[in-house]
């Protein structure tokens, strides 16, 4: 019978976990704070934000704007973070991927897993508003780990069609900023979705982290259970663009050493 989990998966997630605990030490190294900067960016960001858009454009009579704006921009930077390294993930292990006969597969979505373990201090941020707010979590929150699944499906998809595409055409590292700066205003993260023409808010229904931001602020702002079919909307495009992005990454793998 054969050994179940195998050599190689054991190794894969031993080098998964190393990978992941690399990136903490590297991204708060010489840090006085530490990992808190992971509860205060999201808080900071908020701060700006509603100062921003309550004081000159007038989005501040949505009932508690800041909790809408850090819930829609934590859970979009979760997608945004995670996508932006994967892409750059292969070509940052180079020197590895020539040295060792490793499974390519780990490094876009070691960086998922990082910026999924961050988004969960981010949540502290979110409590803290929360809290100061007065909103009080329903269990209706209990639906935040099928989110992030989704997410982290739509963000390893992404990603690996990225890192992959990046191999070959260097330019995707430049596009994809502009990309991600073009999502973000597509995205109602600071403004209500009503303020768009009607063409446009039709158009959101195709826009997945539209689906997703609505998810995060149905179950703790709204106190809304998400119906079954947007949770199969959600995971629909999570696993068509897991699958993509998989089968992609697949066929041009073996090619990676001669381009990176």
């Amino acid at each position: 019978m054969k050994e179940f989990p195998t050599p190689a998966m054991k190794r894969s997630w031993f080098t998964l976990t190393m990978l992941v605990s690399k990136d903490f030490k590297k991204k708060y190294r010489r840090s006085v704070l530490g990992v808190v900067w992971s509860v205060l960016n999201p808080l900071l960001m908020m701060i700006v934000l509603s100062v921003v858009f309550s004081a000159f454009l007038k989005f501040g009579n949505i009932p508690n704007f800041p909790l809408y704006l850090i819930l829609g921009n934590t859970i979009f930077a979760l997608m945004s973070d995670s996508t932006r390294d994967g892409m750059e993930s292969i070509l940052e292990s180079t020197s590895l991927i020539k040295k060792v006969r490793i499974e390519k597969l780990i490094f876009p979505l070691e960086k998922v897993i990082f910026h999924l373990v961050n988004f969960c201090f981010s949540l502290i941020a979110v409590a803290l508003v929360m809290l100061w707010f007065r909103v009080i979590p329903t269990p209706n929150a209990l639906f935040l780990p099928l989110l992030l699944l989704y997410v982290s499906i739509f963000s390893a998809g992404l990603s690996m069609l990225l890192s992959a595409l990046a191999v070959f055409f260097r330019d995707v590292l430049h596009l994809w900023g502009v990309v991600l700066t073009a999502w973000t205003y597509a995205t109602p993260l600071f403004y209500p979705v009503e303020i768009l023409p009607e063409i446009l808010q039709k158009l959101e229904v195709f826009n997945p982290m539209y689906h997703y931001v609505v998810y995060f602020r149905d179950i703790f702002l709204y106190s809304t259970t998400p119906s079954l079919l947007e949770n199969l909307v959600c995971f629909g495009m999570a696993a068509i663009t897991f699958l993509v992005g998989f089968l992609v990454f697949r066929k041009f793998e073996k090619k990676f050493i001669l381009y990176v």
